[in-house]
C-alpha cells in the first residue's frame, strides 16, 4: 500500500518544514505532494529545497492563487499511490493520526474516510464558539442535502482510495471544496467512514485564514454540488 498525502500550500513558510518532518514520521511508505499556491512568502524556496533533500517529496507551483480547491485538483492528478490523504501546511492537523484514519480503509470496511475534530480525539483546543457554530451549522446543511451523518464535515482530514479521488473532478477553488468533496462522495454511494482526530486549531492571530464569508459560499456549494454534481455512482451494490 503507497499513500499520496496531497498538501495545500499558501504562505506557510513558519510551519512546513516541521509539517513535512512529522508526515515523514510517519510508518507508511508515501509520496508527499506539495503544492504551491502562488505564495508571498519565503514558501516556495522552502518547498524546492525539500523536494531536492528528500526523494519522495513532489513539488508543484502556480502561477498564479487557485485557492485550496485547486491546488487539491492540482495535487489529486499527480498522485500515484493507492490511498490519497488530504493534509494542511499548518500544524492543526496532526499526522500521528494517519493509522487512525487509514485503518478502515485497509481492513476494506471503507472507500472513504473522514477525521472529525468533535468525536474525541486524545485531545483538541478549544475551539473558537462562533466558528465551532458555523462547523456544526454547515455539517448539518450538508448532511440534509447529502443523507450523510457526518459531524465534521469542514475537517481537512479526508482520505480516500485512489479509485475514489479520481472521480471527484474538484472545480471548486475557494474552501468551498470541502462541501463540494463531501457531496460528491455521497453521490458516489460509496462505503464512508469517520473516526476522531486530535486538533489544534489557530486562532486569527496565528494564520487562520477562513472567515464568517465562507460560510455563506459554502453553503451555496452545499446546494449547488448536492443538486447539480453529475456524479455516478461508483458501484451501485456498493452501500454507505
Amino acid at each position: 500500500m503507497k499513500l499520496s498525502v496531497v498538501m495545500p500550500v499558501y504562505n506557510e513558510e513558519r510551519t512546513l518544514e516541521e509539517i513535512v518532518r512529522r508526515v515523514q514520521d510517519t510508518p507508511f511508505d508515501k509520496e508527499i505532494i506539495l503544492v504551491n499556491d502562488c505564495s508571498k512568502d519565503g514558501s516556495a524556496a522552502i518547498l524546492d529545497r525539500l523536494a531536492k533533500e528528500h526523494a519522495n517529496v513532489r513539488v508543484f507551483h502556480h502561477e498564479r492563487n487557485l485557492g485550496k480547491g485547486g491546488a487539491l485538483a492540482t495535487g489529486f492528478s499527480k498522485v500515484t499511490g493507492d490511498i490519497v490523504l488530504i493534509q494542511d501546511a499548518d500544524l492543526e492537523y496532526d499526522p500521528s493520526d494517519y493509522a487512525v484514519l487509514l485503518r478502515p480503509i485497509l481492513e476494506g470496511k471503507a472507500d472513504v474516510v473522514f477525521g472529525s475534530r468533535f468525536l474525541g480525539g486524545a485531545y483538541a483546543r478549544v475551539h473558537l464558539f462562533w466558528h465551532y457554530v458555523g462547523n456544526r451549522a454547515l455539517t448539518l446543511a450538508s448532511n440534509c442535502f447529502t443523507n450523510l451523518n457526518l459531524t465534521d464535515m469542514e475537517t481537512c482530514y479526508k482520505v480516500f482510495r485512489r479509485e475514489v479521488a479520481e472521480r471527484l473532478d474538484i472545480r471548486s477553488r475557494t474552501f468551498a471544496v470541502e462541501p463540494e468533496i463531501t457531496a460528491k462522495v455521497a453521490r458516489l454511494r460509496v462505503r464512508v467512514y469517520e473516526v476522531p482526530i486530535t486538533y489544534a486549531g489557530r486562532d486569527y492571530s496565528e494564520g487562520k485564514k477562513i472567515g464568517p464569508k465562507d460560510g455563506f459560499i459554502a453553503l451555496w456549494a452545499i446546494v449547488r454540488w448536492s443538486v447539480f454534481s453529475g456524479v455516478k455512482p461508483l458501484r451501485e451494490s456498493r452501500a454507505r
